[in-house]
C-alpha cells in the first residue's frame, strides 16, 4: 500500500472525526491493517473495511455512506462543497432528511483543521458569511439538523429560557396580617411580650411554593443529540430553581442531580457523562422505572412533583413490566409529562409495544426537538395544575397531547 493511500485514509478518518464521528488513531490503525488485508482494487471490501473499522453503531451509517460517496468518488470535491456551503433558498418541500447530515459533512471537510494542505495558486477564497440561522430559523430547526455554530447558539439560548412553574399550596403556614386564619403561637408570643395587658392578634396564611420537578432522561443511542443537548436544558432548569432532581437511564439508572448543579454547564455536563457508564447503548426502560420506583419514588416524588420523561420511549425489552411500572410512576407524582422527540414526525403512530406500555398513563404528551418545543413546553408547565381526579387513559395520541 503506497503512501498516498496512506494519507487519503487519515484524511478520511479526520473528516468523519470532525462531523461527529468518534473515529480515533486506534481505529485508523485498525482500518489500515482491514485494507492491507482485503487489498485496494475492490471497492466493496474497500468499503466494508472502512465500514468495519469506523463505524461503532447504526445511526453512524448515513453519515459514513455520504462521505464515503464524497471523498473517494466525487472528483470535483471542492466545487461540490462549496455549493453546498453556499446559502441556498429552499422550500419546506423540498429538504429531504439525509440534506442535514451532508450540511455536518460539508461543514467538517470544509474546516482547513481537516483538510490537507494545497498549493497557493488552488487556494479560493470562500466567503460562507451568509449561511447562520437567524434565531426564528434557528428555534424552528431539528436539534440533530444543526451545525456545529448553530448547537452552540442553541446552548447558549436554552441557557436563557426561563420557565414559571404555578405555586401549589402546602400545608404550612407563614405569617400574614391581612390573613383571615388566627395564628395563636404568634398571639400568645405578642401577648406575653406587652406584659399580659395587651392581646395583639396575630393572623397567618397558607404558604405557597413551586412543586419538585423530577426528570428522567433517555440517554440510549437511539436518543443520540437530543440527550446531550436536553442535559443543558435540565442544568437551566437546575440552576434556575430549587428542588430539581434528574436522573439518566439506558441499561441502567444513574443520579446526576449533584453533578448539574455546578454553575458551569460544561463543566456540571462532563461530570454527568463521567458519572455514566450507559451512554448511547440499550435501552430498558422497564427495569430502569422499577429502580427508580423501589429507590427513589418517596424520596423525590411528594409534594405534588411534576415529572418530566424523556424517551423516545423504544425499549430493548419490548415493553417487559413496563405498564406496571408506569402506572406507579404516575400514581406517584401529581403530573407526568412526556417529551417524545419522534413526535417530530407527522406520521408518527404509537406501535413499539414501549409507548403503548407508558401511554395510557401519561398527563401531556408533547415533542422536544427543537428551541421552539421547549417554549411551548415553559408555557404549558406554566399552567395551573389542576387537581387529578380519577385516572384517565388516553387511548391516542391526540387525547394525550
Amino acid at each position: 500500500m503506497n503512501g498516498k493511500l496512506v494519507d487519503n485514509i487519515m484524511q478520511f478518518a479526520r473528516i468523519l472525526r470532525a462531523a461527529g464521528m468518534p473515529v480515533g488513531p486506534g481505529q485508523v490503525i485498525e482500518a489500515l491493517r482491514a485494507v492491507i488485508e482485503v487489498g485496494p482494487g475492490n471497492r466493496d471490501d474497500f468499503y466494508w473495511a472502512l465500514f468495519a473499522t469506523s463505524v461503532t453503531r447504526i445511526d453512524q451509517k448515513p453519515l459514513f455512506d455520504q462521505a464515503f460517496h464524497i471523498y473517494w468518488r466525487n472528483p470535483r470535491l471542492r466545487e461540490r462543497l462549496m455549493q453546498m456551503l453556499l446559502p441556498q433558498l429552499q422550500s419546506e418541500t423540498d429538504r429531504q432528511p439525509g440534506k442535514p447530515v451532508a450540511t455536518r459533512l460539508a461543514e467538517a471537510m470544509a474546516n482547513p483543521a481537516s483538510r490537507e494542505p494545497e498549493p497557493a495558486r488552488e487556494e479560493i477564497q470562500l466567503d460562507a458569511s451568509l449561511t447562520w440561522s437567524d434565531r426564528e430559523l434557528l428555534q424552528d430547526k431539528d436539534f440533530d439538523q444543526m451545525t456545529t455554530a448553530e448547537l452552540r447558539q442553541a446552548r447558549a439560548m436554552i441557557a436563557r429560557l426561563r420557565y414559571a412553574f404555578p405555586e401549589t399550596r402546602t400545608r404550612r403556614f407563614q405569617p400574614d396580617q391581612t390573613g383571615r386564619r388566627p395564628d395563636p403561637r404568634a398571639t400568645m408570643r405578642a401577648t406575653l411580650r406587652s406584659g399580659g395587658d395587651l392581646v395583639p392578634l396575630r393572623f397567618r396564611t397558607e404558604r405557597y411554593r413551586p412543586p419538585p420537578l423530577v426528570v428522567l432522561c433517555d440517554i440510549s443511542g437511539s436518543m443520540g443529540r437530543y440527550s446531550r443537548l436536553l442535559l443543558h436544558f435540565v442544568h437551566a432548569l437546575t440552576n434556575d430553581r430549587r428542588r430539581v432532581s434528574t436522573f439518566l437511564f439506558g441499561t441502567r439508572l444513574t443520579n446526576i442531580t449533584r453533578a448539574l448543579r455546578h454553575r458551569d454547564v460544561d463543566v456540571a455536563v462532563a461530570q454527568a457523562a463521567a458519572q455514566v457508564t450507559d451512554w448511547s447503548g440499550g435501552t430498558r426502560i422497564g427495569r430502569c422505572l422499577h429502580e427508580f420506583n423501589q429507590l427513589w419514588s418517596r424520596r423525590v416524588l411528594g409534594q405534588g412533583a411534576i415529572l418530566l420523561l424523556i424517551s423516545d420511549g423504544l425499549d430493548k425489552d419490548a415493553g417487559a413490566n413496563l405498564a406496571a411500572e408506569a402506572e406507579r410512576l404516575s400514581m406517584s407524582c401529581r403530573r407526568l409529562i412526556w417529551l417524545n422527540p419522534l413526535l417530530r414526525f407527522v406520521g408518527f403512530a404509537p406501535k413499539s409495544l414501549g409507548i403503548r406500555a407508558i401511554l395510557p398513563y401519561v398527563d401531556e404528551l408533547r415533542p422536544v426537538h427543537n428551541l421552539s418545543s421547549l417554549i411551548d413546553l415553559g408555557k404549558a408547565l406554566g399552567r395551573p395544575i389542576q387537581q387529578r381526579g380519577a385516572r384517565r387513559t388516553p387511548r391516542t395520541l391526540e387525547a394525550a397531547a
